[in-house]
């Protein structure tokens, strides 16, 4: 019985300087030469103006925030007109303002519960674009990293060996 052995193969060749992998997890690979994330591919040395941020709240909190601030602004508002806030107790007046916190404190649950995702925007080809989105602040800050040592290394490219080609300078007499 012959076995059959195959050999490993690339499904695309290498560009030059691609080979060095930074950063690579499902759908996320750094090399130092392109930025991959999904479908998208983006060359290193075309990246300019790199920023991160922080992305929109949670559509469903938002909604929940602003339905219960809505509700606690028409009672309110219904109290004020009907006279029903000068014969408030002190008791209940406590209740009300326990409730007026209620939003903010919605608020604060809404964005431990689920918060915004970590963005980073950059300009590639004379237009700003979302690049990379990440719920998780540690997938984030090493993906960012990796970026940073991938345009470090274009960065210093054209650097090396400048200093040996380069004659000393002097003054014109």
């Amino acid at each position: 019985m012959q076995t059959r052995h195959r050999a490993n193969r690339r499904t695309r060749p290498a560009e030059a300087g691609e080979g060095h992998l930074l950063y690579a997890r499902p759908g996320i690979v750094v090399t130092a030469a392109r930025f991959s994330v999904g479908r998208q591919s983006y060359p290193i040395a075309e990246l300019t103006h790199l920023r991160t941020d922080r992305g929109p709240h949670d559509r469903f909190a938002v909604r929940v925030v602003a339905a219960t601030a809505a509700v606690i602004g028409t009672a309110g508002v219904l109290l004020g007109f009907t006279g029903g806030l000068e014969r408030l107790t002190a008791g209940a007046y406590l209740a009300l303002g326990a409730f007026a916190a209620l939003p903010v404190l919605l608020a604060l649950a809404g964005d431990w519960w689920r918060p915004p995702p970590y963005e980073l925007w950059g300009w590639c080809r004379g237009v700003e674009t979302l690049l990379f989105s990440s719920d998780d602040p540690d997938q984030f800050d090493e993906v960012t990293a990796a970026l940073d040592r991938a345009r470090e290394r274009i960065r210093y490219a054209d650097w090396e060996g400048t200093a040996d080609r380069a004659g000393p300078w002097r003054p014109d007499r």
